[in-house]
């Protein structure tokens, strides 16, 4: 199994893509896809069916993996 610096709860920024730049802690590390989801980057809108807790169904923003070359692990 592979090893990586980065492990869920760390703080990283991001250093390439669309949300460059931006902070967050880390939430998952999936070592077989070399990815990693941080919180409040990467959104995206996913669909959710009506049902008993969410009666009228409608659009959930989550947050999608990226590669993990992506983010740099904040020292402090």
């Amino acid at each position: 199994m592979k090893k990586f610096k980065i492990k869920k709860g760390d703080k990283v920024v991001v250093i390439a893509g669309d949300d460059k730049g931006k902070e967050g802690e880390v939430l998952a590390v999936y070592p077989k896809k070399d990815a990693v989801v941080v919180a409040g980057c990467k959104m995206a809108k996913k669909a959710v069916k009506p049902n008993e807790e969410n009666k009228s169904g409608g659009f959930k923003s989550i947050e999608m993996s990226m590669h993990i070359s992506n983010v740099k692990k904040v020292e402090g």
